[in-house]
Order: structure tokens, then sequence, then C-alpha cells
């Protein structure tokens, strides 16, 4: 059985090869994230190629998201936001979004949104560029929960981006802020993501921790219509049964609720 939320899994050196990327297919791995906030266009435009394999070894058509990189500031190991910056979209990421355009990805994930101009400036870029991708909003951002509806009005999905939202708020409002960004979005329509650290411990453990269990668990009974793995399919040591592990988790999650909460899909452009 196949859970009706989907899972995200971000494609970096752990999960290059085509075999691996058919393996999380798989194990129902329904989206594929490329961040670019690290790596180069060699390596993106490679892992690209081999998700396009992928899809055909495995028969299935996956959704593939560009996370552009927004303002930031890189400091040891870790990136945070620029408050100096005049917009959430720079120049990088612009020309992020006309390799995407060109490559022809379904959707570009906005870092950094602060208000629905910044939707707006971004479907601009595209539009120029000749794409008709979907945007997906990251509320990651303080500022952004001030507008949280006019946001979700003008994206075309939203991803809780806790970890961000970590370093803007205290951490203990994390849980609650999640759960009104879902509800909110699902009021409203749109398909909502939960990401960061969902199985965090399994970079370099092949089993996740009782809490992380229960995170996904929760992720999905708030309503989640996607949760997405990060560093844990792109650099860790067990991609594939990390994948195979949150699908299980979510079908059990949606075996107790039932399978009736409704979920809107992130789907292709590309048909």
């Amino acid at each position: 059985m196949h859970s009706r939320a989907q899972i995200i899994a971000t494609i970096g050196p752990a999960c290059m090869d085509v075999s691996i990327l058919s393996a999380l297919i798989a194990h129902e791995m329904d989206v594929a994230r490329l961040n670019f906030a690290w790596g180069d266009v060699d390596e993106h435009t490679k892992a690209l190629r081999a998700i396009r394999e992928a899809e055909k070894v495995s028969g299935r058509k996956i959704v593939v998201i560009l996370d552009v990189p927004g303002p930031r500031i890189q400091n040891t190991g870790s990136h945070t936001y620029d408050t100096h910056a005049l917009s959430s979209l720079t120049e990088e990421d612009k020309r992020s979004i006309a390799f995407g355009v060109e490559h022809r990805v379904d959707y570009i994930a906005q870092s950094f949104v602060g208000n629905a101009t910044d939707i707006a400036r971004c479907r601009e870029v595209i539009r120029a560029c000749g794409g008709t991708q979907r945007i997906i909003a990251k509320i990651e951002r303080k500022i952004a929960l001030e507008s949280l509806d006019e946001i979700i009005a003008s994206a075309d999905a939203v991803m809780v981006a806790r970890g961000d939202l970590g370093s803007e708020l205290p951490l203990e409002q994390i849980p609650f802020i999640q759960e009104k960004i879902i509800r909110s979005a699902k009021t409203a329509g749109k398909p909502v993501i939960t990401a960061t650290q969902m199985l965090l411990s399994m970079v370099k453990e092949q089993a996740p921790s009782r809490a992380e269990v229960t995170d996904v668990a929760y992720a999905i009974l708030q309503g989640s219509d996607a949760v997405m793995l990060s560093e844990e399919t792109a650099i860790g040591k067990y991609p594939i049964e990390t994948v195979a592990m949150m699908e299980k988790i979510v079908l059990e999650a949606e075996r107790h609720m039932g399978r009736k909460e409704t979920i809107t899909p992130l789907v292709s452009i590309h048909v």
C-alpha cells in the first residue's frame, strides 16, 4: 500500500546513482528536491539526469522541486537569513530559476518569503524565463507569519521550514506554529509540506529515534500533504532505509486516521 501523503527526498551525493534513486522510488519516494543552497550547476545537472533515468527504470513520474537559496549568509556549517536583504529573491535565485525552467522542474521553492509581493516577484521571474513552474512558499521567517494567509493565497504550495523558523522563534513554539501553518494551508486547499530534521539521526544510524517517529506521525496527523527528508537522503549513510522508514510511519499514521484526511498532492506540470 502506498501512502496518500507524499515523501520528498533531497537529492545529493548519497543518492545520485540511478540504482539508488530507483530504490528510493521503489520505497515510495514521490518527489525529488534539488537544494540550490549547496552544490553547483554541474552537480544539479547530474542529479536531474539521474532522476529522469530512474523515472524510466521505475516507470513512475517523479515531481521535481528546485529550492532556491534566497538571501543567505553562510556561517560555520550553516546558513542564516541576511536581514539587510532588500528582497527575498537574489540574482543567484534568478539564475537558479532559469536553470529550473530550462530543465523542466515542476516547482520552485522560494526561500525566506516575507509577504505575498515576494511570491509575485518570483512568479514574474519564472514567466520572464518562459516557465509555468508552480511556487512553494517556504515559511521560515517570523514576519511571514504576519502575512500567512496572503502568502498561502499567492503561492501554489507551502513548506513549514522548521530549521530557519527555529532560529527566529523560540523552539518551544515551533510545534504550534507548524499546526497553524498546516491548518491555514488545508483551509485554503493548498499542499503543505513539513520539513527539517524529521529523521535526522538516520544520517548516521539505520533506525530513527522514537521522538523522530512521533514527529513524522504527528505531522501526518496534523494534515501534512507531504513530509520532507533533507540531509537524511542527500548525504546520509542510509538513504534507502530512511525513505522506507518514512513510508512505514506515514502509512501507520494514516491507518490510525482512517485515511479520511483530504490530501492535496504536489503534481507534475509536465505530463
